[in-house]
């Protein structure tokens, strides 16, 4: 078991690196700390590159986190918190990514999630340092709440941003 928590704690810190890394350098193929903002921008999410920057580093903090297996639920919640925020974004588009959907930040969050409910296991710092998180599913749930809660700050900022962009008239050309 230990070693299967190893290995998921390090392939989910993998792909949140090089997500977060595509936001704030353009590496492996991503858009950049400016374009990402644009995007984030046509999402709601406001102001675009600073919530781009946010979300970022909180991706790498996040994954730090996971793949040490330090302070793990907190870590957790991190990982959760902004990828609700990324799923709730994408949602429009569908489920599956191939659409634009929402399904890389709803696994991203589910894996980190159930990590929260398991531990991290034997071969973490958090063994190492004493930190046990018992029981796991009262660390779990509170690592999903915590996650789960910060991301309504900002939804609704972005809801905000969706419902006067829907009530605003549109702008037209005069002949």
């Amino acid at each position: 078991m230990n070693l299967g928590l190893l290995l998921l704690r390090l392939l989910l810190a993998a792909l949140l690196f090089g997500h977060a890394t595509q936001k704030l350098r353009g590496w492996f193929g991503g858009a950049g700390l400016a374009r990402t903002g644009a995007v984030f921008e046509g999402y709601g999410v406001v102001p675009g590159p600073r919530m781009a920057l946010v979300a970022g580093v909180a991706e790498l903090t996040g994954a730090a986190s996971v793949a040490a297996g330090l302070l793990t639920p907190g870590g957790c919640a991190v990982v959760v918190g902004t990828m609700t925020v990324a799923a709730a974004s994408t949602a429009p588009g569908g489920f599956w990514a191939l659409k634009g959907g929402c399904e890389v930040p709803f696994l991203y969050g589910a894996v980190a999630a159930c990590l929260g409910f398991t531990g991290p296991g034997e071969w973490s710092l958090d063994h190492v340092l004493g930190l046990t998180w018992q029981p796991a599913p009262a660390w779990g749930a509170a690592a999903l709440a915590a996650g789960v809660l910060a991301a309504t700050v900002p939804l609704a900022g972005r809801a905000k941003v969706l419902r006067s962009r829907r009530e605003s008239p549109e702008p037209h050309e005069n002949p």
